[in-house]
C-alpha cells in the first residue's frame, strides 16, 4: 500500500478554525479555574500541539507533565486495551489537574487515565479537555468536560494526530479521502 500524501487528505478543520477554538476553549477554562495553579497532563503523542496552543491561551500558573498511552493497533481503530508506555506523575494529591487529550474515541484511554488518576489521587478537581470528540465511536460512559470540535466516524490526521506515524506536523486536521 502506497503511503498517503498530504493533498490526499481533505480539510476538515482549517488552522484558523482549530485555533479560534482553542481560544473558546482557554476561555472556558479560565472562567473555572479563575486564576488558580493546575497540572496540566498532555497525553503523547497526539495531543501535544493542542496542548501548547491551548496552554498559551490560560492565564494561571501551570505545571506541564506528559504521559504516554496507547489504545491503537495497525488498523487505525481503538484495540480496547490500553497500554501505558510512560505514566509518571508527580504527586497530584489536592491539585487542579486537566487532562488534555487529542481525541476521545471509544473513551477506553479516557477512562483508564480517569480511573488511574482517581485510584492514586485525591485531586481538589479533574478535568478533562479533548479536542476532538468522536462520540459515535464511545463505548464507555466518559465524556470530556471540554471539547473542541465533534466527529463523526472518519479517520483524521494532522495537528497532532497521525496516519501511520506521520502527518502530525500538518497545519488543519484532514480525512483521508
Amino acid at each position: 500500500m502506497e503511503m498517503k500524501k498530504p493533498e490526499d487528505f481533505k480539510v476538515l478543520f482549517t488552522e484558523e478554525r482549530i485555533q479560534n477554538k482553542i481560544k473558546e476553549l482557554a476561555k472556558e477554562i479560565n472562567d473555572f479555574y479563575k486564576g488558580e495553579d493546575i497540572i496540566a497532563i498532555c497525553v503523547l503523542k497526539g495531543a501535544v500541539m493542542f496542548a501548547v496552543d491551548l496552554l498559551k491561551n490560560v492565564n494561571m500558573p501551570v505545571q506541564m507533565e506528559f504521559i504516554r498511552l496507547s489504545s491503537y493497533g495497525n488498523d487505525k481503530v481503538s484495540s480496547g486495551k490500553v497500554h501505558a508506555v510512560d505514566i509518571s506523575l508527580p504527586d497530584l494529591n489536592d491539585k487542579n489537574v486537566l487532562i488534555i487529550e487529542d481525541i476521545i474515541d471509544t473513551g477506553h484511554t479516557a477512562k483508564f487515565l480517569l480511573d488511574f488518576i482517581n485510584n492514586n489521587f485525591k485531586t481538589k478537581s479533574t478535568k478533562f479537555c479533548s479536542l476532538l470528540d468522536k462520540k459515535i465511536s464511545r463505548v464507555t460512559d466518559i465524556e470530556p468536560d471540554y471539547y473542541g470540535f465533534e466527529i463523526d466516524d472518519k479517520f483524521v490526521a494532522g495537528y497532532g494526530l497521525d496516519y501511520e506515524g506521520f502527518y502530525r506536523n500538518l497545519r488543519y486536521i484532514g480525512y483521508s479521502k
